[in-house]
């Protein structure tokens, strides 16, 4: 068995509608599900990602209106890396960003910068044959859109305390010194460790959770894995959109195993994902409740056709 990279990354916000005109104007992903947390409904989960809502492109935000910022620390994914596909997408980054006033710091063959909650992220030149997963922008040339995830970082207090379960268990493979790879027949990505001692607090722009992707038949077997090593995971738990399990690997990181499908378009049309508030079944007789509850925003996208 082998897990195909990354399934998507989970944050948390405390302003949505600013959070939608960055990652939906600024970086040009595409919302492709707009609809609540399953665990607490009475607050957003906003999914950005490519034009078809793809794993592996998909960063999604809990949204907990007027949240303090929080703090990364160990035991926490203190940065999440897209891939873009060339130098000149980079040159072309680089001067997007600025004209946001965003800072910009350029290493060799990437850029990182945070959003406007303190999250970091990098963009980095990846060579990979994996299909890049991109989402139309008007104002983003098609061969400088970002591409998709490559990895995440976190903080660890010891990198050597995961390796033998990331190894055996999950079936990552080593990519260097702290660096992990869980590559499947379609797709990879990759898992690095930082070392701090620094205790996290979460809060706005921090991650939540990293989640991998599982082919639906073998997401039972997964979930044997973890727990025959000690990992303690969840009962598989139905999201409508993709099953999950939940669980911390040894340094203390929240890991998700979720399925690869049924997906976004179970509910609503390719077509128009995300233009609507979208609630799972088991959660459609709380819509009365939620919506008058939920920030009011206002997609980008929503403008291109006067353009």
């Amino acid at each position: 068995m082998r897990l195909e990279g990354i399934h998507h990354v989970t944050a948390i916000t405390g302003d949505a509608p600013g959070n939608v005109d960055f990652y939906v104007r600024v970086l040009g992903l595409r919302l492709v599900k707009k609809t609540v947390n399953q665990d607490d409904p009475t607050v957003y989960h906003l999914f950005y990602a490519d034009e078809r809502g793809s794993a592996g492109a998909d960063i999604t935000f809990f949204e907990y209106p007027g949240a303090r910022r929080g703090r990364p620390g160990a035991g926490m994914v203190h940065r999440v890396v897209f891939r873009v596909g060339s130098d000149e997408a980079l040159d072309f980054w680089a001067e997007r960003l600025a004209g946001e006033d965003i800072q910009v710091s350029r290493e060799e063959k990437s850029l990182v910068f945070s959003d406007p909650e303190g999250l970091t992220l990098e963009l980095a030149v990846v060579e990979t044959d994996d299909v890049p997963l991109t989402a139309e922008s008007p104002e983003i040339p098609a061969e400088h859109r970002i591409q998709g995830f490559d990895r995440v970082r976190a903080f660890t207090r010891d990198p050597e305390a995961s390796r033998t379960f990331l190894e055996d268990t999950l079936e990552f493979a080593q990519s260097g010194e702290a660096a992990f790879e869980a590559r499947g027949e379609h797709r990879g990505g990759r898992y690095l460790y930082d070392t701090t001692d620094q205790a996290g607090i979460p809060g706005a722009g921090t991650v939540h959770h990293v989640a991998w992707a599982s082919t639906p038949e073998e997401h039972g077997a997964w979930r044997e894995r973890v727990a025959a090593a000690g990992g303690r995971p969840t009962p598989v738990i139905d999201r409508f959109y993709f099953k999950s399990i939940y669980f911390r690997e040894p340094s203390g990181v929240l890991f998700e195993i979720a399925t690869i499908g049924p997906g976004f378009t179970t509910d609503e049309p390719l077509e128009t994902l995300g233009e609507h508030l979208s609630l799972p079944p088991a959660f459609e007789h709380l819509r009365e409740q939620v919506e008058p509850v939920l920030t009011p925003i206002t997609n980008p996208r929503d403008t291109w056709a006067a353009r």
